[in-house]
C-alpha cells in the first residue's frame, strides 16, 4: 500500500445531517466531505449493520447504518475521490469486544449455517456495491474481533477465562466465519484488500494469541487493523511496541483503524437537550483522563495525533500504512446518540442513549473545524523503509 491513509470514519453522517448538523471551516459552512478533503482526508470508513431495526421498523440509531445508508455515504466518498474501507459488523448493531450479537435472521443457525450466512451476506453486499459503482478498496470481515464474533459459536478468550468458563475458545469456528467473509468478498471483488481488526492496540499478548491461532486455520488477508483509544488501550509506547512486534512477526501492513482523542472536558448537555437520565455522558471520565499523556485541549489533541502519526510511520519495514479517525463529525445534537431504546432492548443494555463522543470529534460543539485537522493535512509521512 503505497498511499499513506489519512482516513475518517463518518458512519453517523447521514443521521447527523438529518438532525441538523452543520460544519464550518474558518466560519464558512461547507459539506463535510469537502471540508475533510481540504484537510487531506483520502479515505473513509463506513460501518454496515445487517438489519438495524426492530420488528416494528423502528431504527436502532447511531447512524442506523443499513445497506441504503452505506450506499449513500460510499457514493459521496467516491465522488470526492476517496478510498472506502467497508466495516462489516455481522450484527444488527454494534459489534465490539463486549458484544457480538448474531443478526436476528441468523439466530438458531449452527456453525455450518453461520458460515453459509456470512458468505452469502458478504457476497450480496459486494454485489450491491458493484451494481452501484462503489466497490470498496478494503473490507473488514468483522469489527473488533478480539473476543471473536457471532457469539457464542465464534467466541474466543484467553486461557484464564477459559478456565473460569469451563470451556475452550472457539478458534476453529472463528476462523471459519472470518474466512467465509473473506471468500464472500473475493468472489465478487478479488482486488479488495482484507483487513482483520482487533481492539486494544497496546496489548501485544492479545494480538499474538489471536493471530497465531487464526493464521493456522484461516484464509489469508492483507492488513491488521488496530483500535487505539489512549484512555483504554495503554500508552503510546505500548502501541508502538505492539505494532513493531506484529509487523515483524506477521509481515502484514498495519492500520490504526479506530483512534480518537479529546479536545475539551467542557460538557455538551445544552446541545443534546436531554434529561439527565437520558444522557450517556463523556467517553473520558476523569479517572480515564488521568491515564492520557496529552491534555484534553485543542492543542493536546493535535499533539497526540502528531505523536501517533510519527509512531505509525516508524513501524518497521514501512508497514505502518495509516489511520482512520473515529467519528470526527459526531457533534452533540438532539436526536443523535449511540443507541435508541429499541437497540438497547436488542443488545440487552440498560442505557442511557445519548452521545458520549462529542468531545472526541475533530469539530467543536458548534461544528467548527479544530486545529488537529490542519495537523493531519500538513503531516508529511515518511514511513520506515518507504516514502509516501
Amino acid at each position: 500500500m503505497d498511499k499513506f491513509i489519512k482516513g475518517m470514519d463518518i458512519s453517523t453522517l447521514v443521521e447527523m445531517e438529518k438532525c441538523g448538523a452543520k460544519y464550518y471551516d474558518y466560519g464558512k459552512e461547507g459539506d463535510l466531505f469537502d471540508i475533510l478533503k481540504s484537510y487531506g482526508t483520502n479515505a473513509v470508513r463506513i460501518r454496515l449493520w445487517n438489519d438495524p431495526y426492530d420488528s416494528n421498523g423502528m431504527p436502532y440509531g447511531a447512524g442506523t447504518n443499513d445497506l441504503e445508508t452505506m450506499v449513500i455515504l460510499a457514493k459521496r466518498a467516491k465522488a470526492h475521490g476517496m478510498d472506502i474501507l467497508l466495516d462489516l459488523h455481522y450484527s444488527d448493531f454494534w459489534a465490539d469486544p463486549g458484544k457480538q450479537f448474531k443478526p436476528k435472521a441468523w439466530e438458531g443457525l449452527d456453525a455450518g449455517g453461520l458460515c453459509d450466512a456470512v458468505y452469502n451476506y458478504t457476497a450480496g453486499v459486494m454485489n450491491v456495491c458493484k451494481d452501484n459503482g462503489i466497490l470498496p478498496d478494503m473490507v473488514q470481515t468483522g469489527n473488533e474481533l478480539s473476543n471473536g464474533m457471532l457469539w457464542p459459536d465464534g467466541q474466543v478468550f484467553d486461557d484464564e477465562t477459559a478456565k473460569e468458563l469451563g470451556r475452550a475458545p472457539e478458534y476453529d469456528n472463528l476462523a471459519k466465519f472470518v474466512s467465509a467473509g473473506i471468500r464472500g468478498v473475493k468472489a465478487v471483488h478479488p482486488g479488495a484488500k482484507i483487513m482483520i481488526h482487533l481492539d486494544n492496540g497496546g496489548n501485544n499478548g492479545l494480538y499474538r494469541r489471536w493471530f497465531d491461532n487464526y493464521i493456522k486455520r484461516g484464509e489469508d488477508f492483507d492488513v491488521i487493523g488496530l483500535s487505539y483509544y489512549p484512555f483504554w488501550h495503554g500508552t503510546l509506547n505500548d502501541l508502538s511496541a505492539n505494532m513493531a512486534d506484529i509487523a515483524k512477526r506477521y509481515g502484514k501492513e498495519l492500520i490504526v483503524a479506530e483512534v480518537s482523542m479529546g479536545f475539551t472536558m467542557e460538557d455538551y448537555k445544552d446541545y443534546e437537550k436531554l434529561p439527565g437520565e437520558e444522557r450517556k455522558g463523556m467517553a473520558t471520565r476523569q479517572e480515564l483522563v488521568d491515564k492520557i499523556e496529552y491534555p484534553m485541549t485543542k492543542e493536546g489533541q493535535a499533539g497526540f495525533l502528531k505523536d501517533l502519526l510519527d509512531r505509525i510511520c516508524n513501524v518497521p519495514d514501512g508497514l505502518g500504512a495509516g489511520f482512520y479517525y473515529w467519528e470526527p463529525a459526531w457533534i452533540p445534537l438532539h436526536g443523535s446518540g449511540w443507541a435508541t431504546k429499541e437497540s438497547l432492548e436488542y443488545i440487552k443494555d440498560p442505557g442511557p442513549c445519548g452521545n458520549e463522543w462529542a468531545n472526541q470529534a475533530l469539530f467543536d460543539y458548534n461544528g467548527n473545524a479544530l486545529p488537529a485537522l490542519k495537523l493531519i493535512r500538513d503531516y508529511k509521512p515518511v514511513r520506515s523503509g518507504k516514502k509516501s
